[in-house]
């Protein structure tokens, strides 16, 4: 196979949250939306925050513009934000799946 055969335009793709203890406080899975497959620069941004002694917040700053909604408008703008809860899971979600898909 040729490496240009999976060359495509990313896909908005939905995941769903879940864990137990966020079903129940919240009484229904939650779910949001992402792209399938990211740019580059973005996924070494994600995969080098940890490691190159960045602080635990860098990691939601870029993850927040990944969390999207059913039309692939980013959810975190201006004053809006999530639960915590709810925001480390899809941040966890997200970091899961890359290079998975």
């Amino acid at each position: 196979m040729k490496i240009t055969q999976l060359a495509a335009k990313p896909k908005l793709i939905k995941i769903k949250l879940t864990n137990k203890e966020l079903v129940k406080k919240y009484q229904e899975e939650i779910e949001f939306h992402t792209w399938d497959r990211q740019p580059i620069d973005t996924f070494m941004e994600l995969a080098n925050t940890n490691s190159d002694g960045g602080k635990p917040g860098d990691i939601v700053h870029l993850v927040k513009d990944l969390i999207l909604d059913e039309t692939g408008k980013p959810v975190i703008v201006d004053d809006n934000t999530i639960p915590t809860d709810v925001l480390l899971a899809a941040v966890g979600a997200i970091v899961e799946r890359l290079g998975k898909l």
